[in-house]
């Protein structure tokens, strides 16, 4: 997520807009806002859409987040559960293995 913070500081510097101004649209402190920046918060969905729309852009201008849920995690966790299922012996709908 270290990449969204960086691409949020890069577009918000390509609009000059200030850390100060962001903050007060999102309703946070600058220091709330600078730690978002510097990737110190995680990005979750609502930071996400709050920042795209004052930049006016699209979220996924400034990360992937579906990507990195996919990638990272569910999938991740579904391979795990199927794997398990298999050795354990347990019974596993054919839907499930396309």
């Amino acid at each position: 997520m270290k990449l969204c913070g960086e691409n949020i500081r890069k577009i918000r510097r390509g609009k000059d807009y200030t850390q100060e101004y962001m903050a007060f649209e999102m309703g946070i402190s600058q220091k709330a806002y600078s730690d978002i920046e510097n990737s110190k918060v995680k990005i979750n969905l609502d930071i996400l859409t709050k920042i795209s729309a004052i930049l006016d852009i699209k979220p996924s201008d400034i990360c992937s987040i579906s990507h990195q849920c996919s990638h990272n995690d569910y999938e991740e966790k579904y391979n795990d559960l199927l794997q398990y299922m298999k050795e354990n012996n347990v019974k596993i709908p054919e839907n499930y293995l396309k």
